[in-house]
Parts: C-alpha cells; structure tokens; sequence
C-alpha cells in the first residue's frame, strides 16, 4: 500500500454534507465509506475505479501517461504508476478484480502554452488502453475537448458528478497545471455521468 501518495486534504462539504477528500495532482485516495473524493481536471485525468458489488472504490490525478521503461520513476504524477498503486490499493481493501469497473475524466486542451504537445489528448489515450489492456470495463467518461472539469466521486455507491468549468477558471487551471508540469520536468519524473452546478 503506497500511502506516500496517498491524498490528505480533507474538508467537510456542506453542499452534499458529508466528509471529503480533495485529491490533488501526484494523488489518490480509496475510500469504503459515505465520503465524496473531489478534484478539479485540466489536461489531467483520473480514473474513478470502483467495486460495484462491495461499494469500495478510489480515484487518483496524474498528469502524464507515464514512462516506457520499467525504471520510471514511483510517483503517482505518472499514469502507469498511478493506475497500479490504485487498483491494488482497492484489492487491498477486499476489491475483488473481477468486480472492478472505470469511470475516467480529464484530458482538457487547456495548456495553450504548449504548442506542440497536446498533454490531454496522450492521457486520455493512455487511459482508454491502459484499461483495455488491463480488461477493466469503462462505463463513463468524458475525455478531451477544452474545458477543465471539477469532479466528485462517492465511492460507496459509484455515482460521479462533473462540472465544465467556465472561463474564469480556465486560466487559473492553465497556470496551476503549468507550473506543475514545470516542477515535474524539473525534478526528471453505474455508467451514466451526472451534471452540476
């Protein structure tokens, strides 16, 4: 169990009054209980992963699909290594692998300053293959296009809900994922969806 990347900004939200855990990028968190995971996507994605039949389920935020060699580094920033440390932290927790379903989001072309990388569309593919290769079925999701998205996922019963974000955040979340992916670079590293306001 990797707990070093484990998610531990926990708040309670008043609008759905229950405890919350935001999950920030490099992040995951599993919960069994009446708890909502929350996080806000730009070119990221996470992956709710989910037991449909034991009500145990998680959700992580990674940035980057994730190195070919098996010597990257072990961070949850990296898709590969984000999707594992996920789903055997769910078996952990009696998940059967067989149960296991997908629901994943993200991938926004939000970082204008890359030109020549679409940072968000590499995600979502890695994503959709991982899965595939992996035999877990996705029963939602909602990939690409230009806007961010805030997510809130409840564990115990499956249920996301998701937010397109207005242009008043979309800039904000350019710079945050901006400097991060500059700090990464740096340190060499049930199937419908719900709207809300």
């Amino acid at each position: 169990m990797d707990r070093e990347h484990l998610a531990t900004t926990t708040y309670f939200d008043k609008k759905f009054k229950c405890d919350a855990v935001r999950v920030l990028p490099g992040e995951y968190y599993i919960s069994t209980k009446n708890t909502l995971l929350m996080t806000v996507l730009g070119s990221c994605v996470s992956a709710c992963i989910w037991d449909k039949k034991r009500g145990i389920g998680g959700l992580n935020h990674f940035m980057l699909p994730g190195k070919a060699s098996l010597d990257f580094n072990k961070s949850a920033r990296y898709g590969n290594y984000a999707m594992e440390i996920l789903i055997n932290h769910i078996i952990q927790l009696g998940g059967k692998r067989e149960d296991l379903v997908a629901k994943v989001f993200g991938g926004g072309k939000v970082m204008h300053s890359f030109t020549s990388l679409d940072i968000g569309k590499d995600n979502s593919t890695f994503i959709v293959d991982y899965l595939r290769n992996e035999s877990l079925p996705i029963i939602a999701s909602d990939l690409g296009d230009i806007y961010p998205r805030k997510i809130c996922f409840f564990p115990q019963t499956g249920k996301v809900m998701v937010r397109k974000l207005t242009d008043t955040y979309d800039h904000e979340i350019e710079k945050q994922e901006d400097r991060y992916f500059s700090k990464v670079n740096k340190t060499d590293i049930e199937g419908e969806i719900e709207l809300f306001d």
